[in-house]
């Protein structure tokens, strides 16, 4: 069997464009190194945040409400539970571009937002303890994505669609001519028209065997949960939010089913090779010490941390995501270098990888993705 595509890396991108390319007709390869949802890539750690106004640019706002109309349709479609309520606050300094740039994105496109002061905020909000110098901008409307189940929601309606699932699968080899892709697995050996590389932090391990490399840097990153007062800190009462002093910059969760606050920094973390195993929660004394000294500097109560994971950003160099075609192999695309910011584009890069494939051209403008950057 030839198949119209294959993609590897089945993840929250190729799984949600595996989902659209078989909903539409397509026959799918759907090839991974491990069986998703798993705690390998930057899919993991149960929630995610949602946000429209956004602080990485104004250019992102088109995709992330066309995102948002297909996470509602998923999980229509999916019968799951994919969302909590919580509103979404962006805190940071009157000098912080990143606040600056969201305030331009409520302007620009009528976000349903409010800026609030220091004192509003910990009015509002009892949790947080902020000093006058911060200001904050709230997404009344905004939700939290629970980001294993829209992976599973994914996985099941692709299946249900007709896509084939390769999991624990490594690429050995891969051969592309202008007609087919040949990839070589330890067995069996996939045949596809066209083929979609989202591998995350393994994209130039695969590119490789085209002796092609993207300017991608894998990062170790960490995020922990605290103990909460659930009166306090719950889904239904405190928000979610994002924190950007234009020094350091962190994000955090409400409590979810009693789970406890998450939070984790943004910013910084440790460069890693591409097969490196993570090193541990625990490792660097700042795995906890950043986000603890984050909860005592800006959170009213005293909370205790109760655990941290680890997980892998792959980060290109502006911070902005690739969506290209690779060069020499109009057959190939990818979509990769999502910086610790685009799960909550999956849906739309998902639709967007199989327009490109369909049609030849995606429905929005993704020339700020575009390979020539660099």
């Amino acid at each position: 069997m030839i198949y119209d595509v294959a993609i590897i890396g089945a993840g929250s991108m190729g799984m949600a464009a595996g989902y659209y390319l078989a909903k539409n007709g397509k026959t799918v390869a759907l090839i991974d190194s491990n069986n998703p949802p798993h705690s390998n890539g930057s899919h993991h750690g149960e929630t995610r945040i949602i946000r429209h106004a956004y602080g990485e640019g104004d250019s992102y706002v088109p995709l992330a409400l066309r995102s948002q109309e297909l996470w509602y349709e998923l999980e229509q479609a999916s019968n799951r539970k994919l969302f909590h309520q919580t509103g979404v606050l962006n805190i940071g300094s009157k000098e912080s571009t990143f606040l600056q740039n969201v305030m331009q994105s409520v302007e620009k496109y009528k976000l349903s937002a409010e800026i609030l002061t220091a004192q509003e905020i910990n009015k509002r909000w009892p949790g947080y303890h902020l000093p006058d110098s911060l200001i904050g901008c709230f997404e009344t409307n905004l939700r939290v994505l629970m980001s294993e189940e829209a992976i599973i929601a994914y996985r099941d309606l692709a299946i249900k669609h007709g896509a084939n699932l390769y999991t624990n699968s490594q690429v050995q080899h891969l051969i592309v001519t202008n007609d087919l892709t040949t990839i070589e697995l330890a067995d069996p050996h996939i045949e596809a028209k066209q083929l979609i590389i989202t591998a995350g932090k393994g994209t130039n391990q695969i590119l490789s065997l085209l002796g092609y490399e993207l300017p991608l840097q894998p990062v170790r990153k960490t995020f922990s949960w605290f103990e909460a007062k659930e009166e306090i800190y719950h889904s239904h009462t405190f928000p979610a939010w994002s924190y950007d002093n234009a020094n350091e910059i962190y994000y955090g969760f409400p409590s979810i089913d009693g789970a406890g606050i998450k939070i984790g920094r943004h910013d910084g973390g440790y460069p890693v090779q591409t097969k490196e195993t993570l090193k541990a929660f625990g490792t660097y004394p700042e795995d906890e010490q950043d986000v603890t000294q984050f909860i005592h500097q800006y959170m009213s109560a005293d909370l205790k941390h109760k655990q941290g994971k680890v997980c892998t950003y792959t980060n290109t160099p502006d911070g902005n995501f690739i969506i290209d075609r690779i060069p020499n192999y109009q057959n190939v695309i990818t979509a990769c270098g999502f910086s610790g910011h685009g799960f909550k584009f999956s849906s739309g890069v998902g639709e967007l990888l199989s327009q490109m494939v369909i049609h030849g051209k995606s429905s929005l403008d993704i020339g700020y993705f575009s390979l020539d950057r660099f």
